[in-house]
């Protein structure tokens, strides 16, 4: 009897990312018609019907449907792997890498990698989205993204994380602020009153609140914005404080050319770090791997243009 073909199992990886047969043709570049007559000679070999294809309602997956094609994304990404993998012995890495990065952090990461990992690699084809987690993670999970770039908050037990940095947080204020010529790390009892410009964009609002939250506090809000840069701004017009994670290469001014002062927050600050996450199940291609050991290169080089010192991290 015959078995299961590469092209079957590239088949039954894609289909449960589409609602009908002819979306799945168009990404497979086959047509409808020839899409249908594979998936026959699939559940033939299979012995069970693996999707449901009725006109009125679409293409949906059964539940052995969707075991089989969890299996078949797994061994297309060995296959995917392995064909990536020897010509690495080469020094070639080849086929596309699509990460994502969280919106806030994206300025400290993104143009840095976008200007120095292509060239060392320069048969792979490269992408990036910036979206918040709930956009990221759905992406993964289907497939969309390789592997994202996020902070190390309320992430879901199917995913896996490499730590790229440690970090956690840190003030900034306008350089004529009172709290600005403290020279101590701040306390959340001298920022309970201030006006706080809140970033908005979960996990890190309930990270912030939860710092006030655990003390018994909670912030005076001044404006709740969905950019860093339009904190940044507003701190640099002295309408308030921002909390914001600490980061390689923190610009010290704002958008408008404003100063900005960063300080220490006392604890209870939590430590936190900033993370590459990819689906569980799956195995990181080489190519994949690749861009997170390049994006952990670069943030070490980041740190040490901001401390001076070879290898070091800042304390906290």
């Amino acid at each position: 009897m015959a078995g299961f073909s590469l092209r079957h199992l590239e088949i039954m990886a894609v289909l449960p990312q589409h609602d009908t047969l002819g979306s799945a043709a168009s990404q497979l570049r086959i047509s409808e018609s020839a899409l249908s007559q594979a998936l026959t000679a699939i559940e033939r070999i299979a012995g069970e019907p693996l999707c449901l294809r009725r006109k009125a309602h679409g293409l949906s997956m059964t539940a052995s449907g969707l075991h089989f094609s969890s299996l078949a994304r797994k061994i297309m990404a060995d296959v995917d792997d392995l064909q990536a993998t020897f010509p690495y012995r080469l020094g070639t890495l080849r086929g596309p890498v699509r990460f994502g990065c969280f919106a806030s952090l994206s300025p400290h990461l993104v143009p840095a990698l976008m200007e120095s990992f292509p060239p060392l690699h320069p048969e792979l084809d490269v992408s990036v989205t910036v979206g918040t987690h709930d956009e990221l993670l759905p992406a993964l999970r289907t497939g969309d993204l390789d592997a994202a770039f996020v902070y190390d908050l309320s992430l879901p037990d199917d995913i896996a994380k490499q730590e790229i940095y440690q970090t956690q947080m840190q003030v900034v204020l306008h350089p004529e602020h009172p709290l600005a010529r403290l020279d101590r790390p701040l306390r959340l009892t001298d920022l309970v009153d201030e006006p706080l410009i809140r970033y908005e964009s979960d996990p890190s609002t309930h990270h912030q609140m939860q710092l006030f939250a655990s003390q018994g506090m909670t912030p005076r809000i001044a404006a709740s914005v969905p950019q860093m840069i339009l904190v940044s701004a507003m701190v640099g017009r002295g309408l308030g404080y921002g909390l914001l994670m600490r980061r390689p290469n923190n610009a010290e001014f704002s958008l408008e050319g404003r100063p900005l002062v960063f300080r220490d927050l006392q604890a209870p600050n939590y430590p936190n770090a900033v993370v590459a996450i990819s689906p569980r199940e799956s195995k990181i291609p080489a190519r994949v791997q690749a861009l997170i050991d390049h994006c952990r290169k670069i943030a070490q080089e980041g740190w040490r243009q901001d401390t001076g010192a070879e290898g070091a991290l800042p304390a906290g």
